[in-house]
C-alpha cells in the first residue's frame, strides 16, 4: 500500500503530464480548472492516466461526477445547490472537502471541489478497498 505522500507525488506527476503544467504549479489546494487550466476533455485523460499509474479502475462519473444537478430542481435553485444537493454531493464524493463550498454553494463553484488533494484522497480510498477479484 502506498503512503499518502507517495500517492500525492504520483498524482502530481500525472497532472504535470496530462495538463502540461510545471511541477511547482501543483499544490494540494490547486483546482484542476481554475489553477491548472484543465478543460472537460482533460478529465477523461486524467482518469485514464490515474487508472494506469495506480492499477485501478475508476468508474465513469465516480471521481468527476458529471452533471449531477442538470435540470433537477431538488438539487439546484436559483443557481445555488440546495441542502439536498449538498447531501447528494457528500454521498457521491465522500473524498471531497465540501466545507468551503457550503459557505457559497453556487453551481459555478463546484469545479473548485476538484483539487489535487481531493484526487489524492480518492486514490487513497480506492487503494485501500478490498480487492473485488
Amino acid at each position: 500500500m502506498s503512503s499518502r505522500d507517495e500517492i500525492y507525488s504520483k498524482v502530481s506527476a500525472t497532472l504535470v503530464e496530462a495538463l502540461n503544467v510545471d511541477e511547482d504549479e501543483i499544490k494540494p489546494t490547486s483546482t484542476l480548472q481554475g489553477d491548472l487550466g484543465a478543460e472537460s476533455i482533460d478529465f477523461l485523460d486524467i482518469v485514464f492516466r490515474l487508472e494506469r499509474e495506480f492499477g485501478i479502475k475508476i468508474p465513469r462519473n465516480e471521481l468527476f461526477p458529471e452533471s449531477i444537478f442538470q435540470g433537477d430542481p431538488e438539487f439546484v435553485q436559483d443557481g445555488k445547490v440546495t441542502e439536498k444537493g449538498i447531501a447528494e454531493l457528500r454521498q457521491r464524493m465522500p473524498f471531497a472537502d465540501l466545507s468551503k463550498f457550503e459557505e457559497n454553494p453556487e453551481v459555478s463553484n463546484i469545479s473548485n471541489l476538484f483539487t489535487v488533494e481531493m484526487i489524492t484522497r480518492y486514490i487513497e480510498g480506492k487503494l485501500s478497498e478490498p480487492s473485488k477479484n
